[in-house]
């Protein structure tokens, strides 16, 4: 991605020794940070959702995680598309495009609801995730344009701390929302005609607050458009081979855009259990509804975690250690909430999301380094890698099925996608301008 600048002025490009460059503008930081705060938080709803659909409609493991697979699923069908758009129209008009897609994404609940049926709603939540892959095409490219090169990766980890924010908040507020509704009865105590009157009943929880959150992304998608020509002179290499997936013959960007998969789908599977976790009798032992807030934690931890890696980078501490560090952290968590039961059980899982923290902003980080003009392909790239999120909790929630609903032996499969992104923290330790073949070719 390169900018061509036209006057001079704080939203003017500035050339960067990556081939690239950078924008001075403070202002549309609070823009961007607000879009990681509004993807972020209604991403985490899914794992508020799960419990609430798995109960509804009798589902097992796997198919309860088919709520994520469709999802994230967007992110294969959408990254490459939506990086296009962007190229084609802009950031913030981009932005716009996600932003109304999302909406009727939300808008898509209310026939989902009046109809029960469950595979509607696995289309609505792919419509509003595909917003949300458009908006993430522009948010993630836009901070790191936002500022000095050398400050890259602390700048978008700490963006990815509002990301945590939204996280943190929406399951919070959406697990009294959702989960407070369960009723008395059960779904699987019902059948016909009356099992009909209660999916519609119970659903419309979830259609309310998915309505709250379309009037917002309205006002916020009006906002947005009136700042649509903020960035001067805006222009975009077109791709080279297909798409742009030549990057992943780089090995540093082919090694980190197959951690995003790993590290998406292996956040993801743990947040989506989280509740179905916390309810066993070896955990806590008490229903959703009355766990379901303590996902809070989790992303509470990421939260938290964002803001202090963020200041530890800016110590100019190797981001790739850092990040092995928190890999292999939360590989130990796991082994310990395994083995244990009660309290011990149900906190250090929850607290895998303070290791979590830094990871994704890392990888893309450390994968994206020294793209310069190729920038937003990168970025589209590694939308598609989130297609993690999809794979991985299908196959966390099989194996729990396979081994008769033993969650703490799933959570294995998370441990192994750990182990891989540790080693990729230490490969990429050292500064992409320490390895030639990644550098030859960083203006092409």
């Amino acid at each position: 991605m390169a900018l061509v600048p036209e006057a001079a002025s704080s939203t003017d490009p500035r050339p960067s020794d990556d081939g690239g460059t950078h924008v001075d503008a403070p202002e549309l930081r609070l823009f961007v940070m607000g879009l990681f705060f509004i993807f972020g938080g209604i991403t985490s709803l899914n794992d508020v959702i799960i419990p609430k659909l798995k109960e509804m409609f009798t589902l097992n493991y796997t198919q309860a995680m088919l709520v994520q697979f469709c999802f994230f699923t967007a992110y294969l069908v959408i990254g490459i598309p939506g990086a296009k758009l962007v190229k084609k129209i802009g950031y913030m008009r981009g932005a716009v495009a996600g932003l109304l897609t999302m909406l009727v994404g939300c808008l898509l609940f209310i026939p989902a609801s009046q109809n029960a049926i469950y595979e509607l709603f696995l289309l609505a939540l792919f419509v509003l995730a595909s917003g949300v892959v458009i908006v993430q095409v522009v948010s993630n490219p836009l901070i790191s344009l936002l500022g000095k090169p050398e400050t890259a990766h602390s700048r978008l980890t700490f963006a990815q701390a509002f990301n945590s924010l939204g996280t943190t908040l929406f399951p919070l507020f959406g697990a009294a929302l959702i989960l407070g509704s369960i009723a008395d009865v059960k779904a699987e105590d019902l059948s016909g005609a009356a099992l009909d009157a209660y999916r519609v009943a119970e659903s419309q929880a979830i259609v309310h607050g998915y309505l709250g959150i379309a009037a917002a992304l309205a006002v916020v998608a009006a906002a947005v458009w009136l700042f649509r020509n903020r960035l001067k002179g805006e222009r975009h290499e077109a791709s080279a081979g297909l798409a742009g997936f030549d990057l992943l013959k780089r090995p540093r960007f082919g090694f980190g855009a197959l951690c995003i998969f790993l590290y998406v789908g292996a956040e993801v599977s743990i947040g989506s259990l989280i509740i179905n976790y916390l309810a066993q009798d070896r955990v806590l032992g008490q229903p959703e509804a009355v766990v379901g807030w303590m996902v809070f934690f989790y992303w509470g931890g990421a939260m938290v975690g964002r803001f202090i890696g963020s200041f530890l980078m800016y110590l100019r501490i190797s981001p790739g250690k850092l990040l092995a560090f928190n890999a292999i952290g939360a590989i130990v968590l796991i082994l310990i909430s395994a083995n244990s039961s009660g309290a011990a059980a149900a906190y250090s899982l929850l607290a895998i999301g303070l290791m979590n923290s830094i990871m994704f902003p890392t990888i893309f980080s450390l994968a994206c380094e020294r793209l310069g003009r190729r920038a937003a392909d990168g970025s589209g790239i590694i939308n598609v890698a989130i297609f993690g999120g999809a794979v991985v909790p299908v196959a966390t929630g099989a194996l729990a099925d396979a081994t008769g609903g033993n969650l703490a032996l799933a959570l294995g499969l998370p441990a192994l996608c750990y182990a891989i992104i540790a080693a990729f923290g230490l490969y990429a330790r050292r500064p992409a301008a320490d390895e030639p073949a990644v550098v030859a070719d960083s203006f092409a």
